[in-house]
């Protein structure tokens, strides 16, 4: 005990000492400054600004508009129109050639990364930034391996001491035996799920991620005791299939439909398959099938919502572009060397589901959006690394609209349908008076050029501009650390 004391106070010294002794330099708006200045990553925070003569994409699905204005007051979206006057003292911001969409409302969002060794770092000092730089203003955490630093987070961002997204936080992983992952927990039956819920539920989690090797009686009294208190239940599943979840209660299933098991042959109860059959099985899947339309028939009348997480799917799909420069330049050095030595690897393979899995995810997710399935969006920065807050949310939207919807649908899926989910649709989703004002200034129209989706100027949160290009020059080099 008295070593562990003297290491704790050596720490603080050095800590205490500065950055000569290894100090991480305090967040800039943590650091001794005169009251009025802001920090430098912030564009815009006077109580009223105007954009004006902007296209609007308003998140509800309605065609874009053109040569509209939209007034915040005090945080709020104070009104929309054509042609709105500029009270006295407005902050304008000028929106011509530009487009403007809600806040990104993302659905499968994590607060670590992937470090090697089956290993995921909290990045609770960068992801929040970086998830605001792309454009997320609300998150759901699907899945924690750090709870309690995501339970602080969100009650510091709550509290405007942090920047970043509003989160719905997950409880840790509800899993059961078989995953080589130390930071997760097995359950032993269902009694056990039932511990951890309500151990979790007590701690502040408000809703739950079930894994890949939890069994049909663990996934049920999660959901059963979930639904009790009003709050829902998400999955990654593998043991259990989609249909057998949705008659069980499960309200979301993760990834769209890349991790059914629903069509691998002689799949045994409560057993995950193997790799190679599941990836087969998804590969031969044709949406228009028999059996294919009637487990998406079987999930539209369930109510169950998938998320669409197609960048984490195109990492492992065969011809697919390097993650951008500009992500990886976030990455610590051996985090990144860790990513560029397995792209190319998978980059090499030659079987059938590599080459056609993502083309085929994206036809399924159609065919459920076209059945009446309600889709929402996510990026899940996990797998081998690559998939990275900033950059990744921006990717999930080009993907979709590869998929073939058109920008108005993808933005709405990606923020007043995630919204919905949430519960929180009469507050953030939508560019509407009275609503919270969280916006992205797009340079350019992205329905008619994807790229444009990588010129994300401003971010607004509640009525504050934040400068992506700022955030990301001051993080490089951070990911996999801090």
């Amino acid at each position: 005990m008295k070593s562990a004391r003297i290491l704790l106070a050596g720490l603080a010294i050095a800590l205490a000492a500065g950055p000569a002794l290894g100090q991480i330099a305090a967040p800039p708006e943590a650091q001794a400054a005169p009251p009025a200045r802001r920090p430098a990553y912030v564009a815009f925070d006077e109580p009223v600004i105007l954009i004006r003569d902007v296209r609007l994409v308003d998140g509800t699905g309605a065609p874009a508009r053109t040569g509209m204005s939209v007034l915040i007051r005090d945080g709020r979206i104070a009104e929309v129109g054509a042609g709105l006057a500029a009270p006295d003292g407005t902050r304008v911001i000028e929106g011509a050639g530009k487009t403007l969409i809600p806040g990104l409302v993302l659905m499968h969002e994590h607060m670590f990364y992937p470090t090697g060794r089956a290993n995921y770092g909290e990045m609770s000092f960068s992801f929040p930034r970086l998830y605001l730089a792309g454009g997320v203003t609300t998150m759901r955490t699907a899945g924690s391996m750090s709870p309690y630093a995501d339970l602080n987070l969100r009650d510091e961002i709550a509290a405007g001491r942090t920047p970043g997204p509003d989160m719905d936080v997950t409880a840790p992983y509800l899993n059961g035996p078989g995953l080589p992952i130390v930071q997760v927990n097995a359950l032993d039956g269902a009694d056990d799920a039932e511990r951890m819920v309500n151990y979790w539920a007590a701690e502040g989690a408000t809703s739950y991620k079930t894994y890949m090797e939890i069994r049909r009686a663990e996934l049920g009294r999660v959901i059963e005791l979930a639904h009790a208190r009003g709050q829902k239940v998400t999955g990654h599943l593998c043991s259990v299939t989609y249909r057998e979840a949705a008659d069980l209660g499960i309200d979301n299933l993760e990834h769209g439909f890349f991790a059914a098991t629903d069509f691998v042959e002689d799949k045994q109860p409560d057993v995950c398959p193997d790799d190679a059959a599941v990836q087969a099985s998804l590969a031969a899947l044709d949406p228009d099938s028999l059996a294919v339309q009637a487990l998406i028939r079987h999930l539209v009348d369930r109510g169950v919502v998938l998320t669409s997480t197609l960048t984490i799917i195109e990492t492992l799909t065969t011809g697919r572009p390097m993650a951008p420069e500009g992500a990886l330049e976030l990455l610590t050095p051996p985090v990144r060397a860790q990513y560029e030595q397995v792209w190319p690897l998978l980059q090499q393979r030659t079987d059938d589901a590599s080459r056609s899995l993502l083309a085929n995810m994206m036809r399924l997710e159609r065919a459920f959006a076209d059945a009446g399935g309600t889709l929402v969006a996510g990026t899940d920065p996990t797998g081998y690394g690559g998939v990275i807050p900033g950059f990744s949310s921006r990717r999930q939207l080009q993907l979709m609209l590869e998929a073939g919807f058109d920008f108005e649908t993808v933005v709405r899926i990606a923020s007043l349908d995630g919204a919905r989910f949430l519960g929180r649709d009469t507050e953030v989703g939508s560019i509407e008076p009275g609503k919270r004002a969280d916006l992205i200034l797009i340079d350019g129209d992205p329905s008619a050029d994807p790229a444009a989706l990588d010129r994300f100027q401003y971010v607004f949160k509640s009525g504050v501009g934040y400068d992506p290009a700022v955030i990301f020059s001051g993080l490089r080099g951070t990911v996999g650390l801090h």
